[in-house]
């Protein structure tokens, strides 16, 4: 049974009218003087320049940035090997091998004791009630965090072993992943949005030996009961052969029920609480957060890390099964993460930046913690959502906090839209300089109106395209020095050479439409996938040897624009029977409204053939973007004779 979209291959024609009038627009528009004046972002003709150095001779290139951090140790050998052709050898990539650093010690005590930036606030926070704020600075931000690792060495964690944390986005959240990075620790964050049952998949795959969690949280309206969700989910380890021997538990929704002196986070009590909820207790196994903060020494000695020693651990909701635990390293995760945030939001030292995106995700990871604080920057640490308490909150947010540089997803942007303009413009947003899209490509009516409402037809807008695999952007306007056309990623970044490939392997040139793939390595690319090196080659290198595979198609226009045409997979080739042949075509056709995907956009395949088996039990669904495409795939489903 066939379950096209029912956009597929026949919104093509709707989509073209977009980019018609879209193009249309963009050679109408320059940007406004007061934009082109942009502190790091060079001009068209340099980044071209740029570009082409970055590329032919990324040692130099990215030698140069590498002096901008602290190194324990300098590179002792090549800069820069890999190997991307999988007929000629194992895959590998390696930047700076051989040099040490700590990724910790470079986005907090370079930032407090070189650049002297100990009082500056790394992080305002806003919990899910506008009346929940605090915020930390970068001198505080650091003694939490030599705290909390020197609580983690306690608990028996060192170099190279695995950690669970499964958070919402409190303060607490940043302050664990920089701990474990710290002690060169690998830090495995798994979304608080997710099941018992996806936890346990996660902390089995890389063997977590502890788990970081809170006790609950709300999301609008509902209550999460985390502890209970984490609970089940290392019952389910225990009862598969792994116990976890500990579990730190943030008080956090209870938080009213500490005094200051046992409250290192500094956070006051939340406006809203659940009294009556319990929380249940596993004596041995359980210990408070913050009682373990209260005897723990504010000074702890950073482990100095290879620069291709492991840094983190983020998994993939999988489209077929088991998810893949992709696995960025220290050393050029570091540089790639600080020069896309440096250079694509053109950050200064007054901005305030604001990604809305959950630390669960990579967006999260790269540009919430890690990009961000590299650059010694404040941003806005959100725990709420765009529509509670009502559908102005991000607004309100952004002239709360005079927010610059403003980060989200084309998914929220299309959500507010249907609440109309009011809601946006009875607020200044005046602070507003730069506005940024991420997550799937952005529709230009939706780019449109977020330029036009949102910016006040006066910011530029960076519509950026990566994956959870790249660390980074990899296509993407620079703002004020690129001639943006709505719905396009627009240019590779420093050190991205794109290609596009037809099915035979055949790099296409000028205007052309197939496989996006990149012909050499940047240093923001994943190394391998956790504990399963074949599973790398097969997915990203195999079908094209000598290339990193993206799986998505990519259209470039005469300008040399790149168009993200959705995955591949998300395609379907229409043709007559006599090409296609009998044995290829489909029983039954089903129109479908959308099909089962994950938040990064992956079609879930197992889901898929539970529906055309009319098999309802589907096992974990808590990864699917939208559930009720799974329902409504059922209801509809097509009358088949077994």
């Amino acid at each position: 049974m066939g379950l096209p979209e029912e956009r597929g291959r026949s919104g093509r024609g709707s989509r073209a009218r977009e980019e018609a009038g879209a193009r249309s627009w963009a050679r109408s528009w320059s940007p406004p003087p007061e934009i082109i004046r942009c502190a790091h972002v060079p001009s068209q003709q340099r980044y071209a320049e740029l570009h082409r150095l970055s590329v032919e001779n990324p040692q130099e290139f990215w030698g140069d940035i590498a002096k901008e951090f602290y190194w324990k140790t300098p590179c002792p050998g090549p800069f820069h090997q890999y190997n991307f052709d999988v007929t000629k050898g194992r895959i590998f990539i390696e930047w700076m091998k051989g040099a040490t650093t700590n990724i910790c010690y470079n986005v907090l005590d370079r930032i407090v004791h070189e650049k002297k930036l100990g009082d500056k606030v790394a992080f305002y926070w806003e919990g899910n009630e506008p009346e929940d704020t605090t915020q930390i600075t970068y001198r505080e931000l650091l003694v939490q965090v030599c705290q909390f690792s020197n609580v983690l060495r306690k608990q028996g964690i060192w170099k190279g072993d695995r950690v669970a944390i499964y958070m919402p986005m409190i303060p607490e959240l940043v302050v664990a992943m920089l701990a474990c990075a710290r002690l060169g620790a690998l830090h495995s964050i798994v979304f608080a949005g997710f099941s018992s049952e996806s936890l346990c998949e996660r902390i089995l795959d890389s063997s977590c030996s502890l788990l970081i969690t809170a006790d609950a949280f709300y999301r609008g309206e509902k209550l999460v009961n985390l502890k209970e969700l984490a609970d089940e989910a290392l019952d389910k380890c225990r009862e598969k052969g792994f116990p976890v021997r500990c579990c730190i538990v943030v008080k956090h929704l209870g938080r009213a029920e500490l005094g200051s002196s046992d409250s290192p986070s500094q956070s006051p009590p939340l406006k809203r609480t659940c009294p009556d909820m319990q929380i249940s207790w596993n004596n041995g196994v359980d210990f408070w957060w913050h009682e373990l903060m209260q005897d723990a020494g504010d000074e702890c000695e950073p482990e100095w890390c290879d620069a291709e020693d492991p840094l983190f651990i983020l998994y993939t909701s999988g489209s077929t099964g088991k998810p893949k635990g992709v696995v960025h390293t220290v050393g050029g995760y570091m540089l790639y993460v600080a020069t896309t945030f440096k250079y694509v939001f053109d950050f200064h030292a007054e901005d305030v930046f604001w990604c809305t995106a959950d630390i669960g995700w990579i967006t999260g990871h790269s540009y919430v913690t890690y990009g961000p604080l590299a650059n010694g920057a404040t941003s806005v640490l959100f725990e709420g959502i765009p529509t509670h308490p009502d559908v102005s909150r991000l607004w309100s947010v952004v002239d709360k906090y005079k927010v610059t540089k403003f980060y989200t997803a084309p998914t929220a942007i299309r959500l507010l839209m249907k609440s109309g303009d009011g809601p946006v413009t009875k607020h200044s947003r005046a602070s507003l300089k730069v506005l940024g899209t991420v997550g799937e490509p952005i529709n230009p009516e939706a780019w449109l109106w977020y330029h036009r409402v949102v910016g006040d037809n006066r910011c530029p807008i960076v519509d950026t395209f990566w994956q959870t695999e790249t660390g980074g952007h990899m296509l993407t306007p620079l703002p004020g020095a690129t001639r943006t056309k709505p719905g396009s990623a627009t240019f590779p970044f420093f050190g991205v050479a794109p290609a596009i490939l037809n099915e035979a392997g055949e790099e296409l040139e000028g205007e052309a439409e197939g496989y996006l793939v990149f012909k050499q390595p940047w240093p923001g690319i994943m190394r391998t996938v956790y504990g399963n090196h074949e599973r790398f080659e097969a997915t990203y290198f195999k079908k094209f040897p000598g290339y990193y595979v993206t799986g998505d198609g990519c259209r470039r226009d005469k300008d040399g624009y790149y168009w993200i045409t959705g995955r591949i997979d998300d395609m379907l080739n229409v043709s007559v029977r006599e090409k296609i042949g009998p044995i290829a075509t489909p029983d039954f056709i089903q129109n479908a409204p959308g099909l089962p995907k994950t938040r990064s956009g992956k079609i879930m395949r197992r889901v898929l053939r539970k529906i055309a088996q009319n098999d309802h039990d589907l096992g974990d669904t808590s990864t699917v973007a939208d559930p009720s495409v799974i329902t409504q795939l059922f209801s509809h489903r097509c009358q088949t004779i077994q």
